[in-house]
């Protein structure tokens, strides 16, 4: 019987129906045993947010520190044949709980040598994530032979909004002028085709799984419009969240102050460069064109469009 391990953590459920939709075709199988791990951090992450509280975990976030989980409720000896890891992007980063998870001794055992499939669902900007799961995956000894990424359907603009609205009020349509937030629920639906890929593959036969399986299935869409944005943005959470964590833990006074003069900057740069920036790169757009589709071919590996 082949062997599958989900490792997942969700705060508004959607990325746990996503779990539930791509994994129902290996649980229907009967020569699939998958084995379910929900992370849960030592100190509870609150949802919806309070306003400052989300922006308190913003530097540990960007810096990948671990921060304290509850037991890892899994057979860190057991071999599996497929491990899947399924995150939200917090930040341009990968959640803290798979972070968390990521830097533990019971993920070195799980990981050294096994094949994964990353499976995000986000607002709309993930590729800085994978690529930092990605190196922590190389440094685990882990194969990571497909990524499925599924983002907001109410589109880049109207989710600077509507997502952090979200957050904080913990409705997915949080006032009628707002668009409802989140991945479109039939897109949901349509992921348990990725799940029937991984079922067909895995039951073919009793071999390592070392070539990608969704190839063809649209597991990942490149916004080349969002290949700069995202570097920029990930080189200026770096440097901001190394200045906020010099200036105290989470709770201190400095931080808090600190976040204030942060969030202020944000939200300039939000009205004022991000629509110049998008501007700019249209019209340059066309001397860049190979670059950018070298680009998208590589973020969009290794399952491709």
């Amino acid at each position: 019987m082949r062997q599958v391990l989900v490792v997942h953590f969700s705060q508004t459920g959607q990325l746990d129906r996503l779990v539930q939709s791509v994994c129902a075709p290996l649980q229907a199988c009967s020569d699939i045993q998958v084995d379910f791990l929900a992370l849960q951090p030592a100190q509870p992450f609150p949802f919806p947010w309070p306003f400052l509280g989300f922006f308190r975990i913003f530097p540990e976030t960007v810096l990948q520190r671990p921060q304290p989980l509850l037991p890892l409720a899994v057979d860190a000896g057991k071999r599996y044949d497929l491990v899947i890891l399924a995150y939200q992007v917090w930040f341009l980063s990968p959640s803290l709980p798979l972070t968390s998870f990521l830097a533990s001794p019971e993920a070195a055992r799980l990981l050294q040598g096994s094949p994964v499939v990353t499976l995000i669902g986000c607002r709309n900007m993930w590729l800085m994530a994978q690529e930092k799961v990605k190196v922590r995956l190389a440094e685990l000894g882990a194969r990571l032979v497909d990524n499925i990424a599924l983002t907001d359907a109410c589109g880049t603009a109207a989710s600077f909004l509507a997502t952090p609205l979200w957050l904080f009020t913990g409705r997915q349509k949080s006032y009628s002028w707002v668009p409802r937030a989140g991945i479109d629920p039939a897109e949901i639906a349509a992921a348990s085709r990725f799940g029937a890929a991984m079922a067909q593959r895995l039951t073919h036969d009793g071999l390592p799984i070392e070539q990608p399986m969704l190839k063809g299935l649209g597991a990942v869409k490149i916004d080349e419009k969002l290949i700069a944005s995202e570097k920029v943005g990930n080189r200026s959470f770096q440097l901001w969240s190394r200045l906020l964590a010099a200036l105290g833990p989470q709770q201190s006074r400095r931080r808090s102050v600190g976040l204030v003069v942060y969030i202020v900057f944000l939200l300039c740069l939000i009205v004022t460069v991000v629509p110049l920036s998008a501007l700019l790169k249209k019209l340059l757009a066309p001397l860049f064109k190979a670059r950018i589709q070298r680009e998208k071919a590589y973020f969009a590996g290794p399952s491709g469009e």
